[in-house]
């Protein structure tokens, strides 16, 4: 092998071997730099919290809690709680969960109350069947909304605004029915 290496015997065949040998540690360190970099990708979202994945094939039934953003794009049944953090209802995503959070942005289809601390958006494609309370909400065209919408201010959660609004919501239903 050292004789092969040597510049004088065989400098096609043996060098060829050689550049690749060094190349590949090369990228090692240059693979190292990468997820670094990939791990300051990750970082920046941190600021507003890492993001977790429910897929096409997965179904979960009962209490959702943590504290990252949340993107679903299979089947949730029971309760979603992330204050503090978004949940995203994927085009997939089926949700028949009452869901709290700081922002709730509906993609698929929701079945449940929705209370978000900021607010809440229903895409075009999105479907959302349930009572809403939010600081803000945005319905796209061509969006599905059914159910009452409770528009606090921020920082208000207690019982000083709902029961002035509570007298409200009969004579929604009295309209309603």
């Amino acid at each position: 092998m050292w004789k092969p290496n040597t510049p004088g015997t065989g400098n096609a065949n043996p060098n060829t071997p050689e550049p690749i040998r060094p190349s590949a540690p090369t990228p090692g360190p240059a693979s190292f730099e990468q997820p670094s970099t990939r791990t300051a990708s990750p970082q920046a979202p941190a600021a507003t919290g890492e993001q977790a994945t429910i897929g096409k094939s997965l179904m979960i039934k009962g209490e959702v809690t943590g504290s990252e953003s949340l993107y679903i794009d299979g089947r949730i049944e029971g309760t979603i709680n992330l204050p503090g953090n978004r949940v995203t209802v994927g085009r997939n995503g089926q949700v028949a969960a009452n869901i709290s959070a700081r922002e709730v942005v509906v993609l698929g289809k929701v079945r449940g109350n929705c209370q978000a601390s900021d607010r809440i958006d229903i895409r075009s494609e999105g479907s959302l069947t349930g009572d809403v309370i939010a600081a803000r909400i945005s319905i796209e065209d061509g969006a599905f909304f059914k159910g009452g919408i409770d528009i606090r201010k921020p920082g208000s959660n207690d019982a000083g605004k709902p029961a002035g609004q509570q007298s409200l919501e009969p004579v929604a239903v009295e309209s309603a029915s």
